[in-house]
């Protein structure tokens, strides 16, 4: 039993774990000052920051063309795979998932099973990593979706941003009311609710008392754990803050895996440059 594992760009895994684990990457597409980039391929991270600070327009994101992922699963299907398993970026933030849901049983001899992350970056890029070493042990897709379900369970995160300016405008902040006035003086401190859709959590006066306030909530989620944990800090453009933040935790937590990624362009469209983040999720490299 032959299964593919598709995902999109927004998992932010390095070129040698895709290759290594041969994933098929779906780039996401960006629009910036009305050009549209395809994410990882026509503009890297750091291209994208640079337009971000000199764009004459807010940028936007839109989903790729559903005859190209038909053609996708299509070829793969013609290279012999019987299934394919597409995971994809939060229904919350994008209506990706909901679109490939809609031609998902329109490739004959291919089973098609759509995964909504309920997340974005590294968290969603551990699924893919998780979905693909089953993939080589031959496990079927029932088995691999049962483990990504246990796998999603266990995520948590917490992020710091400059203000929401860019997430109301996108729409993606769903009770941005609460927290529109007086953006300019905090520093909103944001998360995933129980319907997977991104909230403002609380407001906090500076960023020192955003990174306490993160590390306390963090703290106390920690304690509730009872399996090995591993933690990822994610930074829009600010690897400096990054290093830096993942040295007071290491100091705190000194047997505690902490990885470093990043917000990509797509991401990054909403939450704009220096946003950081902290996520957990179980230690998968344990099992």
């Amino acid at each position: 039993m032959k299964t593919a594992i598709v995902t999109d760009s927004t998992c932010y895994l390095t070129k040698e774990e895709i290759s290594n684990n041969h994933i098929v990457v779906v780039p996401i597409p960006v629009v910036i000052d009305g050009k549209s980039y395809d994410e990882g391929v026509d503009i890297t991270t750091e291209e994208f920051y640079q337009k971000l600070r000199t764009s004459g327009s807010f940028p936007s994101t839109t989903q790729p063309s559903l005859g190209k992922m038909i053609e996708l699963y299509k070829h793969l299907r013609d290279e012999g795979y019987e299934n394919v398993i597409s995971i994809h970026l939060a229904s919350t933030i994008s209506g990706f998932v909901s679109s490939l849901d809609s031609i998902k049983d329109e490739i004959d001899g291919l089973n098609v099973y759509v995964y909504d992350s309920e997340i974005t970056v590294r968290l969603m890029g551990s699924l893919v990593l998780e979905a693909a070493q089953m993939a080589r042990e031959e496990r079927t897709p029932e088995d691999i979706l049962t483990q990504l379900n246990k796998l999603r369970a266990t995520f948590g995160e917490y992020f710091i941003v400059d203000d929401l300016q860019n997430l109301v405008r996108g729409g993606r902040l769903s009770n941005a009311s609460a927290f529109i006035g007086g953006l300019l003086k905090i520093k909103p401190i944001l998360t995933f609710n129980d319907a997977h859709e991104i909230v403002a959590f609380e407001k906090v006066r500076s960023t020192k008392k955003a990174f306490t306030r993160v590390e306390e909530l963090f703290a106390q989620n920690k304690e509730k754990i009872d399996y090995p944990i591993r933690a990822i800090i994610i930074h829009a453009n600010d690897e400096p803050a990054a290093l830096k933040w993942r040295e007071r935790l290491q100091a705190k937590y000194p047997d505690l895996p902490i990885d470093i990624s990043y917000f990509g362009p797509v991401i990054g469209t909403h939450l704009g440059e220096k946003a950081l983040a902290l996520a957990w999720l179980r230690d998968y490299t344990k099992d």
